[in-house]
């Protein structure tokens, strides 16, 4: 059988790991220390989109202007809440490994900082070696939902966008998928299908198990 698609490229929060707890209730802790008061749901636009995006989008709804000591502040939060506030999915790893060993190109391209990534395969046990390519926010000016990581990705890894399939969960990140002319899987974790639809999907799973179906495996 002919396979579609050559290149698997995942995003990790929300895919690989359900990290946004951990980053929010960070977020929160540190701009508190700017007289924010944040809540959860104040995060969720910019779900996806870096950051920087991600903690200066919430804290410019507050009006205060946007540094990156505060994300350097919500990282510093992080690397001790982590291991409270992360979620954690048993089977990620096992899934990347079971596709990476059926003969698909392998890359992981996550809006978050290079720092997080890292911290967040350490608490998933997800070796960063099941990955032909690693990139993440630090990697690209424009972040999801511009298409620059997955364009990036693509050319890393030698496929054109055709054979490439993008797994994520986040809006920002369908959209970006989308525009680099790739096909996106839709992830259920942090949004509802009918919204990542709505915003390109062409699939929909429940989770990261049901991935190495999709793909015939």
């Amino acid at each position: 059988m002919t396979r579609r698609f050559k290149g698997v490229i995942f995003d990790m929060d929300g895919v690989l790991v359900d990290s946004e707890p951990a980053i929010a209730e960070a977020a929160i802790r540190a701009l508190a220390k700017y007289g924010v008061k944040a809540v959860r749901s104040d995060f969720t636009p910019f779900v996806g989109a870096g950051e920087d995006r991600f903690i200066g989008g919430v804290a410019e709804k507050h009006g205060l202007a946007y540094t990156t000591n505060m994300k350097a502040e919500t990282y510093d939060v992080y690397d001790e809440i982590i291991g409270e506030y992360i979620r954690l999915y048993d089977n990620a790893a096992d899934c990347v490994a079971k596709i990476k060993s059926a003969g698909y190109i392998t890359a992981l391209a996550s809006a978050a900082d290079r720092r997080k990534v890292e911290a967040n395969l350490r608490a998933a046990c997800i070796p960063a070696e099941l990955f032909e390519v690693l990139l993440t926010g630090e990697d690209v000016k424009n972040k999801k939902p511009d298409p620059d990581i997955y364009i990036l990705a693509g050319k890393r890894i030698g496929l054109s966008p055709s054979e490439c399939v993008v797994i994520e969960d986040a809006v920002n990140g369908v959209k970006a998928a989308k525009a680099a002319g790739m096909a996106a899987v839709g992830v259920l974790s942090a949004f509802s299908a009918e919204t990542l639809i709505e915003a390109g999907a062409d699939y929909i799973i429940k989770d990261i198990s049901g991935l190495p179906e999709f793909l015939g495996l």
